[in-house]
């Protein structure tokens, strides 16, 4: 198609697992994960094919409607059209529907990918506008954010779209994710959410998001005041009594604990120096994970190549 030229050569893109929320933060605070779905994509001559091996590989669509379809076909429009063909390649290790952010990973590998692939991506959709693109489609920037940028992040939105900044992480935090083996659904999780929160609420909720930035940042020891919340977990617990109920357990015990998402993950904010007091509290039909933070966000992975695919820097579009 005139005016956008794709690369013949396959990219391979890794993006990092996210919890987002953090207790106070919500809509706003999100941590990338170490854990990471691994994406190839390619531009073909016609048709389009989707392989996936992994976390949702029996329940992910393979036709156009497939997340990382979708982010990878509205980057191409994006930067001016699509190519004749496309093959997606997903090997997922993020597990979905637990409130760790695999939506966001699918939606970041995509556009990360399909800039990869259009000569001169990088220079028309720079790290910004991917992800005001991302918080398109995704319909909030949280996940997002840290998913695309690693660490941890605040994000918010403005009329032009989403925005986030990188903010610093205390080298002990080491986090632990206990996943249950059920799922939930995001949008039937926010249904549960009241119009509008008692003042004092809110007003407590604001004073607790500024502190776990300092909490995260170099006050670990703040943490169990840091992750209190009012505004969204109480609202969900009746939806996911098990995760509420493990989360109440993890913070009687000292352990700063909070509902990852719109969860039921529960993500327990520990340090190396606390961590092993929560993998002891093994839970049946719970998976105990340690995950540590992830710093560097999605990133572009080597694929060794051989033959014409190597030699051919742009495929006809």
């Amino acid at each position: 198609m005139a005016g956008v030229s794709f690369r013949a050569a396959p990219v391979r893109v890794r993006v990092p697992a996210t919890s987002a929320n953090l207790g106070p933060g919500f809509d706003s605070f999100g941590l990338a994960l170490a854990l990471y779905d691994d994406v190839v994509v390619q531009v073909a001559e016609s048709g389009l094919s989707v392989d996936v091996a992994g976390e949702g590989a029996d329940e992910v669509r393979r036709d156009k409607k497939n997340l990382v379809v979708r982010a990878v076909q509205a980057t191409f429009e994006l930067l001016g059209g699509q190519p004749r063909g496309l093959e997606v390649v997903c090997a997922n290790h993020i597990p979905h529907g637990r409130g760790l952010g695999s939506s966001a990973a699918a939606i970041v590998a995509g556009i990360l990918a399909a800039r990869e692939l259009v000569v001169g991506g990088p220079d028309k959709l720079p790290d910004d506008a991917m992800l005001r693109l991302a918080a398109q489609i995704e319909g909030h920037p949280d996940n997002v954010a840290a998913c695309l940028l690693g660490g941890l992040t605040v994000a918010w939105t403005d009329i032009d779209g989403g925005h986030a900044v990188r903010v610093p992480v205390d080298a002990s935090i080491a986090p632990v994710a206990f996943i249950p083996g059920t799922s939930s659904s995001t949008k039937s999780a926010r249904r549960l959410l009241p119009e509008s929160v008692p003042h004092a609420d809110a007003a407590r909720n604001a004073g607790r998001a500024a502190l776990l930035v300092a909490a995260l940042g170099a006050r670990p020891d703040l943490l169990m005041a840091a992750t209190e919340d009012r505004l969204h977990q109480p609202y969900r617990a009746p939806a996911m009594p098990r995760s509420a109920a493990l989360v109440e357990e993890l913070r009687a015990a000292g352990i700063p604990a909070v509902v990852s998402g719109a969860g039921p993950t529960v993500l327990a904010l520990t340090t190396t120096a606390t961590r092993e007091q929560a993998l002891a509290l093994n839970r049946r039909g719970w998976s105990t994970t340690p995950l540590d933070v992830d710093m560097e966000g999605a990133t572009l992975a080597p694929l060794e190549l051989s033959g014409a695919a190597a030699q051919d820097p742009e495929a006809p579009s």
